[in-house]
């Protein structure tokens, strides 16, 4: 795999322990969150209406046995009544605080248990307190006492033991009433008890259920605080060996090529050193070449106006002639320095070669021209032999035909002068031409051996970061 697949494979390995942890963690957490709700919002409340209920029932029995004692008072009698009214209101709060909550289908079938016993008291409960209401009219609270009081006044008869009889029976039928209470109140309060205990049961369940949720929770924390840092570390250690061994190999390269580019740099740059020094050469010898071709141009001008000179001048012909040869041997040296000039020339072309194939040609034109110049200069010569082997007789006149053959000389070295002045003119043109080339080719060379000191420099910078990166234990 590529390094890049490969730390986006670690990443996203990474990725999914954490992502595995925290759906543990927030499924734990979740069902937690349900079973603490449960005991919270269903369980508590449940058990504290249900208690509410079965605590107004007890109070509510209690009264009505301290309704059957024949020593109550009326204000004692009245007590009671308003306890039985404040537990009917807490019995009341809790049936509103119990029926609203959900209930399993086994807390459902309790409820509906209670529902029927809790009717059934309901009933013999009111009953009770209308046969107490009942007594309570008949004034008579205490008849038992009262019955006593009368037989010992003697009055058995009397219509006060008639009243007090009357209440007796009254109240006991309020005691048998009361006596008949307890077993629908004791059903009540075991269906209320059976139910309180199903929801304390649910309660435990969910409390247990919560600790196990707790457990696991930790277990998987555990796990992956245990797993990602090492799965982290044994990923690190091998991806950053992976990296630094890809790196290593680039910085192997890089100096490896860096050390090999350095060389060809300096060498190419000793060539282009010395083709620079070979331009400059070449270009100082096409200076001394020119400033040659021009001074032969001054000589074959000079040369021509003295033939011009020579055929109106025939008396001074011999002295003329000995000019005319001194020029023209000039003439026949600098063709021969011309000639040196542009062999050397050619030989500084090679030498800079691709930056020398410009002017190689121009060189080679330059030797003839040379050549050509030469050539007139020796046929100047030997016309000149000519004339002086006939002016040096003793009379131009004695010689028959002699003027005629002179005119005729002279009239060639006008000629050959003139095409010397021609050929030298343009030796001097493609001269000028070769030293601006030269110019050029010294410029670029210039250029080139700049670039190649700055690239010289870049690539020792290049291998100073190479072995900086090794230093650095990248290697």
């Amino acid at each position: 795999m590529k390094l890049q697949t490969r730390l986006m494979s670690a990443f996203i390995m990474m990725g999914l322990i954490v992502l595995v942890v925290a759906w543990v963690g927030y499924d734990s957490t979740s069902r937690l969150s349900a079973h603490i709700d449960n005991i919270g919002q269903n369980n508590l409340p449940s058990i504290e209406g249900l208690w509410k209920i079965n605590e107004g029932q007890t109070q509510i029995e209690s009264s009505e046995r301290a309704l059957l004692n024949l020593k109550a008072t009326q204000a004692d009698r009245q007590a009671e009544l308003t306890r039985m009214d404040r537990a009917w209101e807490q019995i009341n709060d809790g049936f509103k605080q119990y029926e609203p909550i959900p209930r399993t289908s086994e807390e459902e079938k309790l409820y509906k248990q209670v529902i029927q016993d809790w009717d059934k008291w309901k009933q013999s409960h009111e009953e009770f307190l209308q046969i107490n209401q009942e007594f309570e009219k008949l004034g008579i609270l205490n008849p038992f006492e009262r019955q006593l009081q009368l037989i010992s006044q003697g009055k058995s008869n009397s219509p006060e033991m008639t009243a007090a009889k009357a209440a007796m029976d009254v109240f006991n039928k309020l005691s048998q009433k009361g006596r008949a209470n307890r077993v629908p109140s004791a059903m009540v309060s075991a269906s209320l008890v059976k139910n309180s205990e199903n929801n304390r049961e649910q309660s435990n369940n969910s409390n247990k259920e919560a600790n196990l949720d707790i457990s696991q929770t930790k277990f998987w924390v555990l796990v992956g605080m245990t797993i990602g840092p090492l799965t982290a570390i044994i990923l690190g250690f091998f991806l950053s060996k992976q990296i630094l061994q890809s790196i290593s190999r680039v910085v192997n390269i890089i100096s490896t090529s860096g050390i090999e580019i350095t060389s060809t740099v300096e060498e190419q740059e000793r060539i282009a050193n010395q083709q620079a020094s070979s331009v400059n050469q070449t270009t100082t010898t096409m200076t001394e070449l020119g400033a040659s071709s021009r001074q032969a141009v001054e000589q074959a001008e000079a040369s021509t106006l003295a033939a011009r000179r020579v055929a109106h001048q025939v008396a001074r012909l011999s002295e003329q002639t000995y000019q005319i040869g001194t020029i023209t041997n000039i003439v026949s040296q600098l063709a021969s320095q011309t000639n040196m000039l542009a062999l050397n020339a050619t030989i500084e072309a090679v030498r800079a070669g691709e930056y020398g194939k410009g002017f190689t040609v121009v060189a080679g034109e330059i030797r003839k021209l040379a050549d050509e110049s030469k050539s007139s200069a020796e046929k100047i010569n030997s016309l000149l032999v000519t004339i002086q082997s006939i002016t040096d007789a003793n009379s131009i006149a004695e010689k028959e035909g002699g003027f005629e053959s002179i005119v005729a000389a002279v009239n060639s070295i006008v000629i050959s002068s003139q095409q010397i002045s021609l050929t030298s003119k343009q030796q001097a043109i493609a001269i000028e031409q070769v030293v601006f080339a030269m110019n050029t080719v010294n410029s670029g060379a210039q250029q080139t051996a700049s670039g190649i000191t700055q690239t010289k420099v870049g690539i020792q910078r290049l291998n100073e970061a190479a072995q900086a990166l090794k230093a650095m234990g990248v290697s």
